[in-house]
């Protein structure tokens, strides 16, 4: 592993290692600070940014910067590389992969081709030298669709994951969440609950809710309870109607262990899933949820920065075709990423990097109460992934997630872009909307009455007594 030397203005500045390049070229950030494998100051970062743009691309293939000896998620982002895919671009370095990215001929044909053969240390890398602008236009020229009961990521399109959740998991209280979200149009890329309570029986019981509003309804999207994996497996193994399998992922095998998974307890859910055949347009049926920091959080990082874990964790999404990959970027709190700015840098960089992966990318625009930030910043951040092409965002009552203990974006939220944007929803989606009169023909929302069809009593959840706080 050669020492990387570099001269700026008098001073030279020496980097042991791969790794000490990666992270010291890393954007500040808190995490990074606290893990101690930040820049000292802005110019030991220019500085190894220098170090990184001379790094050949191919160099990450044969120095990976977690010893594949020791974990599988190394393994596996070694083992799935398609060196084909790879081949336009083998020959550059981390400098002239950017400019490669930012020329007008690489299209979206061109990246969608490329996905298979970049790793998530190579992204990473390109991602250190880019601008918040480069990474809105990067991630602009990629698509990446999915289907399950209707269809997500194309062109124009931004879905919304309808988050109803309810800090005692009351049916009720959910029920009437999932049902002011479809009344504002929101819903089409999950109605996706985290419970409070996780249990198999629990589980069971909401996820018989959501797939009776759906039934009832015939929406044209998906469910899901995002318990622990192995809950939603003892679910679906007692007859639950389980649509998406959920779990928290991270870039290191320790960090997975960590949340109580590996990678075969992943295909294990992923083949379950599959087998009970209830998407009606695709298969992909995995929904994964990640974000900077976890990785340190559970002293799992090896010496390594944050945001290059955060795409190894895309490494271990991309294995699974997922229907969605969420980062959750400021919900870990100030500690990884301090203020509205590292927020704002850092879900660009999530959304940029996950999407050159082939993935389909959504980000929480979120950040917790004690963070440095306010609405205003997840206002700029929003801006932002919609020109960038974000495949959807979430949809939280009035913002606040009142179970987790975070701010998000609202139900309202998502007009506000499409309107800018003129942006819109999942097309069978769309179509459901204008069916039920929640939208016209315009695709704007239409005034409800008390006898709106979605409004009528049918004793949803009347069996369903709630669970004590």
């Amino acid at each position: 592993m050669p020492a990387h030397r570099v001269t700026l203005r008098g001073t030279t500045y020496v980097f042991a290692d791969l790794r000490e390049v990666m992270a010291k070229a890393s954007p500040l950030r808190s995490g990074d600070e606290l893990a101690g494998v930040a820049a000292r100051d802005a110019a030991e970062r220019a500085a190894a940014r220098y170090a990184l743009a001379e790094v050949p691309l191919a160099r990450f293939l044969a120095e990976p910067l977690v010893p594949a000896e020791t974990d599988e998620v190394t393994r596996l982002i070694l083992a799935t590389h398609d060196g084909a895919a790879f081949a336009p671009v083998r020959d550059l370095s981390v400098g002239q992969f950017r400019d490669w990215l930012l020329r007008y001929e690489t299209d979206t044909a061109a990246l969608t081709a490329l996905a298979p053969g970049l790793t998530p240390e190579m992204v990473a890398a390109v991602s250190k030298l880019m601008r918040n602008q480069d990474l809105v236009l990067v991630a602009h020229k990629c698509s990446v669709v999915t289907r399950f009961r209707n269809t997500l990521g194309l062109p124009g399109r931004l879905a919304v994951r309808l988050q109803p959740n309810h800090p005692t998991d009351d049916p009720h209280g959910i029920a009437a969440s999932i049902l002011e979200g479809l009344l504002y149009g929101c819903g089409d890329a999950v109605i996706g609950l985290n419970p409070a309570t996780d249990s198999v029986e629990r589980v069971t019981v909401l996820l018989q809710l959501i797939d009776e509003l759906i039934q009832t309804y015939r929406i044209p999207t998906q469910s899901c309870v995002l318990a622990h994996v192995t809950t939603q497996l003892r679910a679906l193994e007692r007859g639950a109607p389980v649509d998406l399998v959920f779990q928290s992922v991270a870039g290191t095998e320790a960090a997975n262990t960590s949340f109580g998974l590996n990678l075969a307890l992943l295909r294990e859910a992923r083949d379950a899933a599959l087998s009970l055949r209830r998407g009606t347009l695709g298969d992909n049926v995995m929904y994964f949820e990640t974000g900077q920091g976890s990785c340190l959080s559970a002293d799992a990082h090896h010496g390594v920065d944050q945001q290059t874990l955060e795409c190894r964790a895309y490494g271990v999404a991309r294995a699974f075709a997922p229907l969605l990959v969420n980062t959750v970027v400021g919900f870990i709190g100030p500690e990884y990423l301090y203020d509205g700015k590292q927020i704002i840098r850092a879900g660009l960089e999530d959304h940029c990097c996950g999407k050159l992966l082939g993935l389909p990318m959504g980000v929480d625009v979120c950040y917790t109460n004690h963070a440095e930030a306010d609405q205003d910043d997840m206002d700029t951040l929003l801006t932002l992934l919609g020109a960038a092409g974000v495949n959807y965002i979430m949809g939280v009552p009035g913002a606040d997630d009142i179970m987790l203990g975070y701010q998000s974006t609202s139900f309202h939220d998502v007009h506000y872009l499409r309107q800018v944007l003129g942006l819109r929803a999942a097309p069978e989606f769309e179509h459901w909307l204008e069916h039920m009169k929640i939208a016209g023909p315009d695709r704007r929302l239409l005034p409800v009455s008390g006898s709106h069809p979605l409004l009528a009593d049918r004793g949803l959840g009347a069996e369903m007594p709630p669970v004590s706080p």
